[in-house]
């Protein structure tokens, strides 16, 4: 079988090499070197690469990637049912996500409670700044 280049990992899955190299570095993908030191990739390191991204993509961090890739079978491809595993574990994560974004929406033209983004009806809806005490940031829009 033949390998990739860290080049073209990059180009094939849109992550710059910079991020190929610090995935390698905390083991989220594997690399073997040739003579010369330089890296080559197995072709399953596509998905592994596209995996991270989309798990990037909805706000889980590089440890929280890294365990669910450790639950993949070593030496072996990944089938459909070990990623369809992976992303059923997200579901509600994913909806809690969902409700945080619809409650943003339906709430960014009034007090979001309390980031600030609504100084003039903020002495009503927050006086004293009494929202301050559940925590920083809008704290009205956690479930």
């Amino acid at each position: 079988m033949s390998t990739l280049t860290i080049g073209q990992v990059a180009e094939r899955t849109g992550a710059a090499t910079s991020a190929l190299r610090y995935w390698e570095d905390l083991g989220l993908i594997d690399s073997v070197r040739t003579s010369g030191n330089q890296r080559r990739y197995e072709r399953v390191t596509i998905r592994r690469v596209s995996f991270i991204r989309a798990a990037q993509r909805i706000g889980l961090s590089l440890d929280e990637i890294g365990a669910a890739l450790a639950t993949l079978p070593e030496g072996r491809t990944p089938t459909a049912g070990d990623w369809a595993r992976l992303s059923r574990a997200w579901r509600s994560r994913l909806d809690d996500q969902i409700r945080r974004i619809e409650r943003l929406r339906d709430q960014l033209d009034s007090c979001i409670g309390c980031g600030c983004l609504s100084l003039r009806t903020c002495a009503l809806n927050n006086p004293s700044d009494v929202l301050s005490e559940r925590g920083p940031g809008p704290v009205l829009l956690e479930p």
